[in-house]
């Protein structure tokens, strides 16, 4: 799969707009406006995480928490440039 980094994310679904940025604990935060049915919510963040990194939609891919709001993610690419974007997205509000 060459670099990666896995990401935990915490998921607000319903959101009033899509965001991606800011911190929950130890997680980047990822504000949707898909609902968490049928598996929307998840698309939603899967695209707004490779928006945010500058990443195309196939390099995030799901790892662990499909039904929760607490999930992880792998983001295919070279990894410095990956934490360098995730440095600021963590300290945006």
């Amino acid at each position: 799969m060459g670099d990666s980094v896995a990401v935990t994310l915490w998921v607000q679904p319903g959101a009033r707009s899509t965001r991606v940025g800011g911190r929950h604990e130890t997680a980047l935060v990822v504000k949707v406006r898909a609902r968490a049915l049928e598996g929307a919510a998840n698309r939603a963040v899967l695209k707004a995480v490779a928006d945010a990194l500058d990443r195309r939609p196939r390099d995030v891919t799901l790892e662990r928490g499909a039904t929760s709001r607490l999930k992880v993610v792998r983001v295919a690419g070279p990894a410095d440039e990956i934490l360098e974007r995730l440095a600021i997205l963590f300290e945006k509000d």
